[in-house]
């Protein structure tokens, strides 16, 4: 199809070997896999195949409806047929799975060559575009790693990541991800014993583990959540003795359900900060986050970390601010058709991604929130993420998000999103109970939602936005919300 060094092939797959055969084939020529979080609707799927350029469009036969007319002319497209695994997890109608007459059917497309033998060209990584939790989403279009950045990023994928020789893991996130895809590549080059996960169902996933006899997992704190949210005799039906290294990242994991895992799991749970562009900055073993608690970790193969203030200068231990952090086995990025943006978040040489935290007197990293998502209420800042750390312990919470909204006494106020069991009974005003006895009182949610189900990535990522704007769409609707 004439795909060469610097070019791009996009990749509308769930977990699923093809996704694998692609991103090595891209690889081998020098050329970026562009994957694309399936839940995208036609106009976010156009916006990437155009950004990235791609030639070629490889899509899971269910998802080509939505792909189908906003496919840019000159781009071909492979359809591969969606597997009764993936169909029964989604549930999906199988006539959707199949490869319709007149499409170019992946399978047979693939077996009709013979295996390649030529010269490798210089592997690219993978062009990861960043979630759009604001504004449209960009491409992180990186070199090809020079062979010390190599061996540092080696590195990296064994002592953070776990990644190590001939290891069983199970993929349970989605690959479109950029840890997730970064970690069930990176077991792959190392000829791993590789288990996709259809979908992320806690039960199925303790089931695989003893099944297969894992030894080491990438996840998400939503997924340690759920988990735990299992009874007691579901969670001691499997054996789950054969993990020997668990890492995770993506989205802040709350102390509780960080110190129940270990007591569960063991202190086999690494933690490490960072994101799409910079790669993981900083970790922490059980052990140091035991010693730490709360802590991301501390910069790993020659990383670093500062934390500056509103005049870019540094700030001393213990002072919040913006986080920067410079991590050269990553090596230096552009964002994809947007050189200006990727100016907008450089200081010297380091990046930051828009969280907010502080250095301790050992220089371990603690992260408060997100710069956008602070709320400034009566002058005072409220972190949501602390509150939420709070509320997802409370008895028949599910889930949470915190957020705010303007209010014309105090600037901003907090409100709180809640997802309850059904049939727990939690009220408004338990909520507001459960809050008050935990945390300062300038920090309890003004008004208290009770949704059915936040909008999250499959990675645990929240999309604060969509809650601000249901919330404004329903403001003549005051049936769950409390005053203070």
């Amino acid at each position: 199809m004439g795909i060469g060094s610097g070019d791009s092939v996009a990749v509308l797959l769930r977990n699923d070997v093809p996704f694998f055969t692609v991103t090595l084939a891209t690889r081998t020529l020098g050329a970026y896999a562009v994957p694309i979080n399936w839940h995208w609707r036609a106009g976010e799927i156009e916006h990437v195949l155009l950004d990235s350029g791609a030639k070629v469009l490889v899509v899971h036969a269910d998802l080509l409806d939505e792909a189908r007319r906003v496919v840019p002319d000159g781009v071909e497209v492979l359809v591969a047929p969606t597997p009764p695994a993936l169909a029964d997890a989604f549930g999906i109608d199988p006539a959707r799975c199949v490869v319709a007459e007149g499409d170019m059917d992946w399978d047979a497309w693939v077996a009709s060559f013979e295996p390649w033998t030529q010269a490798r060209a210089g592997a690219a990584v993978s062009m990861i575009y960043t979630s759009g939790t604001t504004g449209k989403p960009k491409g992180v279009r990186r070199a090809p790693f020079t062979a010390e950045q190599a061996g540092a990023l080696a590195e990296i994928n064994e002592q953070v990541l776990g990644i190590v020789p001939r290891m069983r893991t199970l993929i349970p996130a989605p690959m479109y991800h950029s840890f997730g895809n970064a970690y069930a590549v990176g077991a792959l080059l190392v000829r791993a014993h590789v288990v996709l996960q259809p979908r992320f169902d806690p039960e199925q996933l303790l089931a695989l583990i003893d099944a297969h006899r894992i030894t080491r997992l990438f996840m998400v704190p939503t997924m340690f959540v759920r988990l735990l949210q299992l009874p007691a005799d579901v969670r001691d039906r499997y054996d789950v003795s054969s993990l020997e290294h668990v890492v995770h990242s993506a989205a802040p994991c709350p102390p509780e359900v960080k110190r129940a895992m270990i007591d569960w799991w063991g202190p086999i749970i690494t933690e490490f900060y960072g994101s799409t562009e910079s790669g993981p900055a900083t970790a922490c073993t059980s052990a140091e986050w035991l010693a730490k608690p709360g802590t991301v970790g501390h910069p790993v193969a020659g990383s670093e970390v500062v934390i500056l203030g509103p005049d870019e200068r540094a700030l001393p231990p213990r002072e919040i601010g913006d986080i920067y952090t410079r991590v050269p086995a990553y090596g230096d990025f552009t964002y994809q058709r947007r050189e200006g943006s990727r100016r907008e978040i450089d200081w010297k040489g380091f990046i930051t991604s828009g969280d907010i935290g502080y250095l301790d007197e050992d220089g371990w990293l603690f992260i408060s929130d997100r710069r956008a998502d602070l709320i400034v209420s009566g002058g005072v800042n409220v972190y949501p993420a602390e509150v939420e750390a709070e509320l997802v312990t409370m008895p028949g919470v599910v889930d949470a998000a915190v957020f705010g909204v303007a209010d014309p006494e105090y600037g901003e106020a907090v409100v709180a999103a809640v997802q309850a069991e059904p049939g727990s009974g939690v009220t408004a005003d338990d909520v507001r109970a459960f809050l008050s006895a935990r945390i300062a009182r300038y920090k309890v949610p003004r008004r208290v939602e009770l949704v059915n189900e936040l909008p999250r990535e499959a990675t645990g990522k929240l999309y604060r936005r969509k809650l601000r704007d249901a919330y404004h769409q329903a403001a003549d609707g005051e049936a769950t919300r409390t005053g203070p």
